[in-house]
């Protein structure tokens, strides 16, 4: 039975690391082709629209300002973009700050939000924007973020030009990478979940998860989807798959550039990512029911893999190093021989060669430093993820069971960002 159970959680995690390297040669060749259309996009001279850019910011007071001057930078016609603040439920200076941008620049806006409706989270927020926006594009980015000038106009012409996306996703990079050995790790995986993630599942699939931030979304399709699901934790990857089974599709185009924050202490980190991996496990509970009937068949295709990532594989991880542990204490009889031995180092070796073709895209990325931090990541980062998702499901199982209200934890934000592009 022990060797049985070995096996099948072998071929779980090998099946995974040959998927995702499979998504790590799409992501390379949409990497080669992605900038080709720009130019005949802009010689088919399509108006620009009306864009609002909406902010969700509850106590925001260190990096708001920040992101307000990036916004005032932006290449698109001030004429035709809205900047929408919303100060929700704020116990510090954000809405003050925000008001100040207001009272200076004309295109900027703040919506304050009071109780009830106020302070429950992302999803609450955007939709208390949306409502007092006016833009035929939403773009929504949030509150830490410093994109680079042409980053709304990109989002928007590739919008224009593709009548099929109803939503047009950027890349976004981490403004603190050299931080400390966290941020490194963050800067990595960051990396990673562009290149092969979102570009690899565009390229083969035409699949692409809407992120946090650094989107645009067709005005008529999020009104028509009833605006963001304020029950979701993970409101991005849930509207997701919403826009895919209104029969859109979304396209990955990394030409719009965005920098962001991420955390620098693991205390924070952990919040943050508990809350990921539960929103997505909410997402891959909330559509199983109907995953045979949904529109869009290869969204169908995304959710199995949401519940590969966050189910079988770590299952299957667990389950394989508790086995190996608990041989070298009570004889289970486990047969490792030297076929499963040989699995596991090819594993680790694929695994590296994965991370290390999606560096190399970034050139600035690719050095002797980041391939060091590649081999000790495996041993420590990408272990603790594992312990992460299992807690993350018995806090989900546990809200399931008790019948618990959804809490949202806001990222907690640092003053200090030396590594921040001036020339942006």
């Amino acid at each position: 039975m022990a060797n049985t159970l070995f096996y099948i959680s072998l071929s779980v995690i090998w099946i995974m690391l040959l998927y995702h390297m499979f998504l790590m040669q799409g992501g390379y060749l949409h990497y080669l082709r992605f900038r080709r259309p720009i130019k005949r996009w802009e010689q088919n001279g399509i108006p620009l629209p009306k864009v609002s850019i909406l902010i969700p910011a509850h106590n925001e007071e260190v990096v708001i300002e920040r992101t307000l001057k990036a916004m005032i930078r932006l290449e698109y016609p001030k004429e035709k973009l809205e900047i929408v603040v919303i100060n929700d439920n704020s116990s510090d200076r954000t809405g003050e700050i925000a008001d100040r941008y207001a009272a200076k620049y004309p295109s900027v806006k703040v919506v304050h939000t009071k109780p009830p409706h106020a302070g429950k989270g992302k999803s609450g927020a955007l939709n208390q924007g949306l409502k007092h926006s006016t833009g035929d594009i939403i773009v929504v980015y949030d509150a830490d973020n410093t994109p680079e000038r042409k980053a709304v106009y990109y989002l928007v012409l590739a919008m224009l030009n593709d009548p099929k996306a109803g939503v047009v996703v950027g890349k976004f990079r981490v403004v603190n990478a050299a931080h400390n050995l966290l941020t490194r790790f963050i800067n990595i995986e960051t990396i990673c979940f562009q290149w092969m993630a979102q570009a690899g599942r565009f390229n083969w699939f035409k699949v692409t998860t809407i992120p946090g931030t650094n989107f645009a979304i067709r005005r008529s399709l999020i009104e028509q989807l009833g605006g963001w699901d304020e029950k979701a934790l993970a409101e991005d990857t849930e509207l997701t798959i919403r826009v895919y089974n209104s029969g859109y599709y979304i396209r990955f185009f990394p030409a719009a550039i965005t920098w962001e924050q991420e955390p620098e202490t693991w205390k924070v980190w952990w919040k943050q990512r508990t809350r990921w991996a539960r929103g997505n496990q909410y997402v891959v509970l909330k559509f199983a029911g109907s995953l045979f009937s949904l529109r869009k068949k290869s969204i169908m295709f995304d959710i199995l893999y949401f519940f590969f990532t966050y189910f079988l594989f770590f299952l299957g991880v667990i389950i394989s190093d508790m086995l190996f542990i608990i041989n070298l204490f009570v004889d289970l009889q486990l047969n490792i021989g030297i076929v499963a031995i040989i699995l596991w180092i090819l594993a680790f070796f694929l695994y590296v060669t994965e991370v290390m073709i999606a560096l190399s895209i970034e050139k600035t990325e690719f050095t002797l430093k980041n391939i060091l931090i590649i081999l000790f990541m495996y041993f420590t980062y990408s272990q603790l993820w594992i312990v992460l998702v299992m807690y993350a499901l018995f806090l989900e199982t546990k809200r399931v069971l008790l019948r618990e209200e959804t809490r949202w934890y806001k990222t907690e934000r640092f003053s200090k960002d030396k590594q921040q592009k001036e020339a942006l």
